[in-house]
């Protein structure tokens, strides 16, 4: 009886051996930060309503408006990301938030806009498209694309009346790609890169 020939790939790892470790994660999401003044205006309407429902206000420096939402992406593969999102391109364009909303379902208040600009359909289309074809998929992908500012979380009063609502214009001249960490306290955000987009159409 011929016997097997003893070699360390027959070796089992013992039982106390550590795994490898996970690589660093970063969540990520693309989305257009406001210009400081209609950032300031959102943030007011944002506390006034806070006041009558409750609730977690997003903070003056974090609004911003999604365009895609990644999750957690390898810190390594981020230049990958980058590099992805500088093929989109896109024109400027000018955004008027008119309108408010709430979704009782989990407690948001948020401001959108009636009329969506083309050239904001276009990015946001542009970008659920190179994104999913250079490896990241798309959170909710399967959704339709329905630009909003979530303005206040968590509200308690879900019968609060919505405020009149008096149009914010918000010119985009860029979007970026930021890196989201969670804690106690809420969500903070950390620009990572910022893509041009082009003058002439906004």
């Amino acid at each position: 009886m011929r016997h097997r020939p003893w070699c360390s790939s027959n070796v089992r790892p013992e039982s106390g051996q550590q795994p490898r470790a996970r690589p660093e994660q970063a969540r990520v999401f693309f989305a257009l930060w406001p210009p400081p003044e209609s950032a300031r205006q959102l943030a007011e309407v944002a506390d006034s309503f806070a006041t009558r429902a409750g609730g977690r206000v997003t903070s003056q420096e974090s609004i911003h408006l999604t365009l895609a939402f990644i999750g957690d992406v390898p810190v390594e593969r981020l230049p990958d990301l980058e590099r992805a999102a500088r093929e989109v391109g896109g024109e400027a364009f000018a955004l008027t938030l008119d309108r408010f909303g709430l979704w009782r379902h989990n407690r948001i208040f948020w401001a959108g806009c009636s009329v969506l600009p083309p050239a904001l359909a276009e990015l946001s289309a542009a970008l659920g498209a190179a994104l999913p074809a250079a490896g990241f998929a798309v959170a909710d992908a399967w959704r339709t694309f329905t630009p909003h500012v979530t303005l206040v979380r968590k509200m308690v009063a879900l019968d609060a009346a919505l405020p009149e609502c008096e149009p914010v214009a918000w010119n985009n001249r860029r979007f970026v790609l930021a890196r989201s960490t969670l804690s106690v306290e809420g969500s903070s955000y950390r620009t990572i890169a910022e893509f041009p987009l082009l003058a002439g159409a906004g």
